[in-house]
């Protein structure tokens, strides 16, 4: 029964194919003129019926079997990828997420979308190499635009950019926020320090799976690298902070971090320290507040920057500052879709991708999920959000083992492979794992002049 049920599908799948392309003519020329070309690419194409929140569906989607099957496709399209913002962007002539146009070129590239199954009914959907030539066009000139950092030649064109030299904090409120950054009394027990977790001399993490609060008491998610955080979009793996300084203000107050009770009786340890009280009100004359301390901190923050890594060099021109193994991983990088989340002068932190595209990663990992395993839905309840995190820096990532939202990773190398698996829909061979890992090193950078290290030792 089942397998006339398929056959019978089949035939009518192609039966439709024949009436919808004697009935319906294929579409007019693209207006290619302007910034509206690349939308009218993607507009008659359809993407939206896959990859949106509103999906409208083909007449077909009522029919039995048939109509199964094409629901199925467009949920999986739209948990995979929501395509509305990048396209109201567009349209009206709005900035663009970085993350958003990496996406679209690398399809368009690949001519991986739309699949046969979708544009054999939708005739002039396909990307021609006519359509991907203009996405690519564009997409180089927005990035030349977007970044204006001096890229030319091939690597004007690259997702990936070399970091600032240069940051914009004020020195003064910097240096406090230095101070206040090592200080252990923003903690209930005066144990605690910023630094405890994102420790300078060690990445800016602690190199633990799950870092330690006051009186021993384990998190539930791996601490990011504080280092050039700064060009995060959001702050945590969930982003429920906006900036830096609203990050500043959630550790102080977490009872599992440093578990004071209120800024109020941080203030009161602080202003007790006559000294650090008078080099404060110089810089803040308003004085000791919650707002004044999450701003030093965040000025400082704002000077952990690491560049100058190898690969900036070579993007700035200097082809010996690589290997050809390193640039062959690279290579890599971009074939298995790597560089379209981890793109930019950060290699992430520009948007929230699904942990577990291709597989099931939760159910494969082997143990109960907890509350940071739902990712940007703690925030939003939105259940498309679950298991959505933020994409990670991969900026001096040889040095901030372990790796992933839950620290599950201690090896670089089984961190590049599961994700060639569970987000690329890859098996990487062990050779090109090497490669991607002997990119990866490229990219420690500089701090304050001298290579950044980590004075732990990698299990």
């Amino acid at each position: 029964m089942k397998k006339k049920l398929i056959i019978g599908a089949l035939v009518l799948v192609v039966a439709l194919f024949f009436i919808y392309r004697i009935s319906v003519k294929a579409p007019s020329g693209i207006d290619y003129s302007d910034r509206a070309k690349v939308a009218s690419i993607f507009i008659k194409g359809d993407c939206l019926t896959c990859h949106s929140a509103n999906a409208v569906l083909p007449f077909y989607a009522n029919i039995p079997v048939v109509g199964d099957m094409v629901k199925a496709d467009v949920a999986e399209g739209y948990r995979a990828y929501d395509i509305q913002p990048f396209m109201d962007a567009l349209l009206a002539d709005q900035p663009l997420n970085p993350v958003d146009v990496a996406k679209v070129e690398k399809v368009a590239q690949d001519g991986t979308m739309p699949p046969l199954k979708y544009y054999a009914l939708h005739w002039g959907s396909q990307i021609t190499d006519a359509k991907a030539d203009i996405i690519e066009d564009w997409a180089r000139d927005y990035r030349t635009a977007y970044y204006a950092d001096g890229l030319t030649g091939d690597n004007a064109d690259e997702p990936v950019r070399p970091l600032p030299t240069t940051h914009n904090a004020d020195a003064r409120k910097a240096e406090l926020g230095r101070i206040l950054y090592h200080d252990t009394r923003l903690s209930v027990d005066n144990t605690v320090s910023c630094a405890s977790c994102h420790g300078l001399n060690t990445a800016g993490v602690d190199n633990k799976q799950y870092s330690e609060g006051v009186q021993g008491q384990l998190g539930g998610v791996n601490a990011p690298t504080v280092y050039n955080a700064v060009h995060n979009f959001v702050q945590f793996w969930d982003g429920r902070a906006a900036t830096l300084a609203d990050q500043a203000a959630g550790p102080p107050l977490n009872p599992i971090e440093m578990a004071s009770t209120s800024f109020d009786e941080i203030i009161a340890k602080l202003a007790a320290d006559k000294e650090l009280s008078r080099a404060f009100v110089e810089v803040y004359p308003e004085g000791w507040s919650q707002a004044t301390i999450t701003d030093a901190i965040e000025q400082f923050e704002m000077t952990l920057i690491t560049p100058n890594s190898r690969f900036d060099q070579y993007l700035r021109g200097n082809e010996d500052a690589i290997t050809e193994a390193e640039e062959d991983g690279y290579e890599l990088f971009k074939k298995y879709n790597c560089a379209t989340c981890h793109v930019g002068v950060n290699l992430g932190g520009e948007s929230y991708e699904l942990m577990g595209v291709y597989k099931d990663y939760f159910a494969d990992r082997g143990w109960e999920l907890n509350v940071e395993d739902n990712g940007r839905y703690k925030e939003t309840q939105n259940e498309r959000d679950r298991h959505r995190f933020k994409v990670p820096s991969l900026r001096n990532v040889a040095l901030t083992w372990p790796y992933y939202h839950d620290g599950s990773q201690t090896s670089l190398k089984e961190a590049v492979c599961k994700m060639g698996t569970y987000q690329s829909g890859v098996e990487l061979t062990d050779p090109e794992e090497d490669l991607i890992v002997a990119f990866l090193n490229t990219l420690t950078g500089e701090y304050e002049g001298k290579l950044l290290t980590n004075d732990n030792v990698q299990p």
